[in-house]
């Protein structure tokens, strides 16, 4: 299995890549868009400021890689974000892979939101396994609302998208790598069930 994580100076890349061994696989970090387009699995991790990581993909070429990816690819918290229309944060453009903006947190909640929440509503083989209302880790000021492309759903203040899927893409805007068992499992699935 050919695993690849995208690095491109955005991302908690080595906790992602210590999950994935820890489930007795090895990824490879990389910029390369030749080793991305021959990896079986790609995942696009995501920690910062959505303006400043997607400056860094237009200068790589990878704006234009991304979103033509044939095989599953999984966005991770920002990488989620940027799959989307828009972010307002930033007044930033995405990737346009999620027909969806991403919105920032109303005055009504704490923000940022930096706690384990639930998820509930869960549609898709990668949460085989996951039990409703089971305990993810989400850190995140901006969320992207419900749409028809919504596989997983959380409530901060409102209900918003978890998680995403697409064609052969997919996204989580929680941390797998830092969910404990469950994150392990939905990272587990997929690899072995997407």
């Amino acid at each position: 299995m050919n695993i690849v994580i995208i690095d491109y100076g955005a991302g908690n890349i080595q906790s992602i890549k210590f999950a994935i061994q820890r489930l007795g696989y090895e990824a490879i970090l990389s910029s390369d868009p030749n080793e991305i387009q021959k990896a079986d699995k790609v995942i696009f991790p995501g920690v910062g400021e959505a303006s400043s990581a997607m400056k860094k993909l237009r200068a790589s070429g990878l704006d234009i890689l991304i979103p033509n990816l044939t095989q599953p690819v999984l966005g991770i918290c920002l990488g989620m974000q940027l799959m989307c229309n828009y972010t307002e944060e930033g007044k930033t453009k995405g990737l346009g892979i999620f027909d969806v903006n991403v919105l920032r947190f109303r005055e009504s909640v704490k923000v940022p939101q930096i706690q384990w929440n639930t998820i509930r509503d869960l549609k898709s083989p990668l949460f085989i396994g996951i039990d409703e209302e089971s305990f993810i880790y989400m850190v995140h000021s901006y969320y992207a609302p419900v749409t028809n492309e919504t596989i997983a759903t959380c409530t901060y203040g409102a209900d918003y998208g978890a998680a995403f899927t697409k064609a052969n893409f997919y996204g989580t805007q929680f941390h797998p790598e830092k969910s404990s068992s469950v994150g392990e499992q939905i990272l587990k699935n997929f690899i072995e069930n997407i």
